[in-house]
């Protein structure tokens, strides 16, 4: 896969699959044995645990919607500067209660691609931040 091709198959995952939020579209974009680095604690891993990972942030952050801010790819990894924003109105990681806040926080995400497919993901995000602006840290 060109490093072009891999840079679109990054943005289609943020935009179609993240930000519309088709399950459907992540089958595709995604490898089956998917492995989400750190992923949530106790969820199911592969596709499914990314499926869990994805209902759990919408459920909080029903609105949720990042933008890429730069994508830069070599060999099989492709990085993304993303800014992640959303209003939360739904329970967070199972003790934080909404607080109707609307956040915002920053995030970078290290992809390794494989066969076409996003294999792997460790993701960056500044969840100090997030959980200041929510009330759940003093900041």
């Amino acid at each position: 896969m060109s490093v072009e091709a891999s840079k679109a198959l990054v943005r289609r995952f943020y935009e179609d699959v993240v930000n519309k939020g088709d399950m459907r579209l992540a089958e595709d974009v995604l490898a089956a044995d998917y492995v989400e680095h750190p992923g949530l604690p106790g969820a199911e891993s592969g596709l499914a645990g990314f499926k869990q990972f994805v209902a759990m942030v919408a459920t909080a952050f029903p609105d949720l919607h990042v933008t890429v801010e730069d994508v830069i790819a070599e060999g099989d990894k492709v990085a993304a500067r993303v800014t992640v924003s959303g209003t939360h109105r739904g329970v967070l990681l199972g003790t934080i209660q909404p607080t109707g806040t609307h956040a915002t926080w920053t995030g970078i995400d290290l992809i390794r691609i494989a066969d076409g497919k996003i294999v792997e993901r460790w993701s960056q995000r500044d969840l100090l931040g997030l959980m200041q602006q929510l009330g759940a840290i003093p900041p």
